[in-house]
């Protein structure tokens, strides 16, 4: 998450002074540990100490013939003077941190059970213990006692120093550089001997230990070469015109040299200086071919830009980076996270000096936050951010755009340098705003990280600083420096590691040559920041008036780029729902059987209400023959209910119990069956009007009526019994046998009985079966019969033979 600000040392140590305020969070901390055992058994030391946390696991491996040398802490959680003492170890942590590949620092919890049998392994009584194991230990090894009676982290890393010297008697650190001093002849074929292109020659006293310290510091540096001269060496003294100790020149093949300049004669401006000589670069770490980064890797043109100013393409690329990428890794937001996104969005609306239609945006985002519930989903969100409501001037700008955290690799800088530099302008807007709460930044971006920030290692890192500190800040000034501090201390964690851009190397910013007041040294020549100086210095580089707009694109064409997508977006909305819509038509037409129409229906019934009518006046008028009128009514009626009955029954799906029916693909009439019925209705009707025309003195004649019952007709594209009329042949009996009108008509009721009993009979034996399913069963019957047939035969057969075998002698 570091953000770096050019090439300069990343050992500036002591980002603010040790105050009687720490000594009494220190001792809260000690009654955290009374009170929780929990709280004591993590320990003091965390990786974000960079202090090696020991274990029975890893003791081993990490003492026993190990390549660096090693001081160790022996330490209790529970013991107050060791709480006290772990910030001056973090501290020296933190300052040698360039020393790693020749000295490093671990600890070991003396006071969890697991543990305790190695403090007793190293002859461990009290508490906090330091020792000094040697490069290449072997594992009975018990260290070196190391005194921790000073305080001073100048003092501590002198007296690694001192041990590191010891190993005279013991095989040197490889990785180490030769701490003795240099004489005039080793010059001479210095050049012919090392493979470097600057040699620095540090001129002290006997007592300093300023050339032994940036030696160290340059320890991980490729192209120089550090040695210290005593101002006892008269012959370089005299020679390079030496009038100052300290002093440091830079020494050419050829005896050429010159003085390196730098503002103050001390070790962190040596070590600044000298890492900023061309062709100095992290060991591993060459510097890239510009051209063929900037085209193959990022695949973006090299944006220009001002090393000491902000830029709002970069905000504006952090948002779009926080609110559209990572945020949407969650796809509902509740509970803690909720509250945190709603504190984030709130300082961003609050103190965000952004272009009005970004701030439009987020003040809306903020407005509809406010009214939620206790969850959101992130598609909601979305909505929101990408303004499908079509408010006016409101968007926020998709893409980003790195101008200030850019890097020639995709993979370096970029979002965490955003992310950075966005909270740092929060901070600094916020004191300038008159706000209240001088936390109020400083914790929104802690829930922000610790619930969203997407690199899980630097969030627990920057939790692990603000649950050890925050509580500290109490003024608005307090908190820009908080932020700062703290921001130079993951610079110093991060120095060599992967994710360090060699074009831009975490340093402690701002350096010296940025803002020279900002630096100073205390009276025994160590490096102190100017924190009177610092905090004007961050109150400009972070104003709004400070944030510069290149490389921005124009509201108006952010605006027509929303307005063009959200046209485009609807287009497709549209095209997908016709062509959902027209696949379920098709769907429906193809799968579903047709059902007859509310307008059909209605249409239908008034036919036969009017029909009806009709029939009614016709049999009012019919003065004598009124029953044989009401019954030819009636027979009319029922042939019209009969044909309508079988075309609805023509869409209602027949189905025989435990067999599933196929869909019908679509309606067949049989055209024969609707013929014959219309004629039949056609004969009935002249009937009725014959009767009309006859006296008053002919007697009534039954005329047979329609029966109903499960004839044997197929169902539509089925073939399916379904429940059809079945008709008397009115003609056909009227030309067949003429009737006497003087006949009672029983012989036409018996007739018409035994016609009914006929046609149910057969209705019975053939429900719910098509003609070809009574002959498939007639034929699987007779073949049932015939299988019958041929195994009694053959067990007769069987039987007869078994009989004669016994039989016979």
């Amino acid at each position: 998450m570091a953000r770096s600000f050019g090439r300069a040392t990343s050992r500036f140590t002591h980002e603010i002074q040790i105050c009687p305020r720490k000594i009494a969070t220190f001792a809260v901390g000690l009654c955290f540990c009374l009170v929780f055992p929990s709280f004591a058994d993590a320990g003091l030391y965390s990786a974000s100490d960079q202090v090696i946390v020991l274990s029975p696991d890893n003791v081993d491996s990490v003492l026993v013939n190990s390549t660096a040398a090693l001081v160790v802490e022996f330490y209790a959680s529970w013991c107050g003077h060791c709480v006290n003492f772990s910030p001056y170890y973090k501290s020296l942590a933190r300052d040698i941190n360039e020393w790693k590949p020749a000295v490093d620092l671990a600890a070991l919890d003396c006071a969890t059970e697991v543990n305790m049998k190695l403090c007793v392994r190293f002859g461990i009584t009290g508490y906090p213990t330091l020792k000094f194991f040697h490069a290449y230990s072997n594992a009975g090894a018990t260290g070196q006692r190391f005194g921790v009676a000073h305080r001073d982290v100048r003092r501590l890393r002198q007296k690694v120093i001192d041990k590191l010297e010891t190993h005279a008697l013991e095989p040197w650190p490889p990785a180490c550089p030769p701490l003795e001093p240099t004489s005039e002849a080793e010059l001479v074929s210095f050049f012919e001997t090392n493979n470097v292109q600057h040699l620095a020659l540090i001129f002290e006293e006997a007592g300093s230990f300023i050339g032994r310290e940036v030696t160290l510091d340059l320890l991980q540096f490729e192209n120089v070469a550090v040695r210290r001269v005593l101002s006892t060496e008269a012959g370089l003294v005299s020679t390079l015109g030496v009038t100052e100790f300290p002093s440091c020149y830079l020494y050419f093949p050829g005896g050429n040299f010159t003085r390196l300049k730098v503002n103050i004669e001390a070790r962190t401006f040596y070590s600044y200086a000298l890492q900023r000589l061309p062709g100095v670069v992290r060991s591993g770490k060459p510097p890239p071919d510009f051209k063929d980064v900037r085209t193959n890797t990022t695949q973006e043109s090299w944006r220009p830009f001002n090393k000491s100013r902000v830029y709002m393409a970069d905000l504006e690329s952090t948002l779009h980076h926080s609110l559209r990428l990572e945020l949407a890794a969650h796809s509902v937001i509740k509970g803690e996270s909720l509250i945190s996104l709603k504190n984030y969005i709130s300082v961003l609306v609050k103190y965000l000096p952004g272009r009005p239609i970004v701030m439009n945006l987020l003040k809306s985002v903020n407005s509809w936050l406010n009214q939620t519930g206790d969850e959101i989903s992130y598609e909601a969100l979305r909505e929101l951010l990408d303004n499908t409501a079509q408010s006016s001037d409101t968007a926020l700008p998709e893409g980003v755009r790195w101008v200030g955290c850019q890097s020639l690799q995709s993979h370096l800088r970029r979002y965490p340098c955003g992310l950075w530099t966005l909270f740092h302008v929060l901070t600094v807007q916020a004191k300038t705003s008159g706000s209240t709460d001088s936390q109020e930044v400083l914790s929104a971006m802690r829930n922000y990280i610790h619930n969203f920030f997407g690199c899980r290692n630097c969030a627990e890192h920057f939790e692990n600083m603000a649950r050890e500190s925050l509580v500290e800040v109490n003024t608005f000034s307090s908190a820009i420096l908080w932020l700062w501090s703290r921001h130079n201390r993951v610079n110093n964690r991060l120095a060599g590691d992967l994710s360090e851009d060699p074009d831009f190397p975490k340093i402690q910013w701002p350096s010296p040559g940025m803002c020279p007041s900002c630096h100073s040294v205390t009276e025994n020549g160590e490096h102190r920041w100017n924190n009177e100086q610092v905090l004007p210095f961050l109150m400009s580089y972070f104003s709004s008036s400070s944030i510069l707009t290149d490389y921005l694109e124009s509201e108006s064409q952010i605006l027509a780029k929303q307005k063009q997508k959200h046209a485009s977006r609807q287009q497709a909305l549209e095209a997908q729902k016709h062509k959902r819509t027209t696949r379920e038509a098709m769907d429906s037409m193809t799968l579903a059987p047709p059902q007859p129409s509310v307008q059909e229906e209605e249409e239908e019934e008034e036919e036969e209400e009017e029909e009806g009518t009709q029939d009614e006046v016709v049999a009012d008028q019919a003065v004598e023959g009124g029953k044989a009128a009401e019954m030819e009514a009636k027979a009319t009626s029922n042939i019209k209910t009969g044909i309508e009955s079988g075309r609805r029954q023509a869409h209602v799906k027949p189905s025989i119990v435990g067999m599933k029916m196929r869909e019908l693909p679509e309606d067949i009439v049989d055209l024969d069956s609707f013929v014959n019925q219309h004629y039949k209705a056609r004969a009935l009707r002249l009937a009725a009007t014959r009767v009309k025309q006859r006296t008053l003195q002919r007697k009534e004649e039954q005329e047979p009526g329609v029966v109903f019952g499960l004839g044997m007709d197929l169902d539509v594209g089925l073939g399916m019994v379904g429940l059809q009329p079945v008709y008397e042949d009115f003609e056909l009996n009227q030309r067949k046998q003429p009737r006497k009108r003087d006949l009672t008509g029983q012989y036409f009721d018996e007739e018409d009985e035994l016609n009914h009993r006929r046609r149910w009979m057969m209705s019975v034996l053939s429900i719910g079966f098509s003609r070809l399913d009574i002959s498939l069963c007639v034929i699987l019957y007779f073949l049932s019969c015939m299988c019958l047939l041929a195994m009694y035969l053959f067990f007769k057969n069987r039987l007869r033979l078994r009989r004669s075998k016994v039989v016979s002698p």
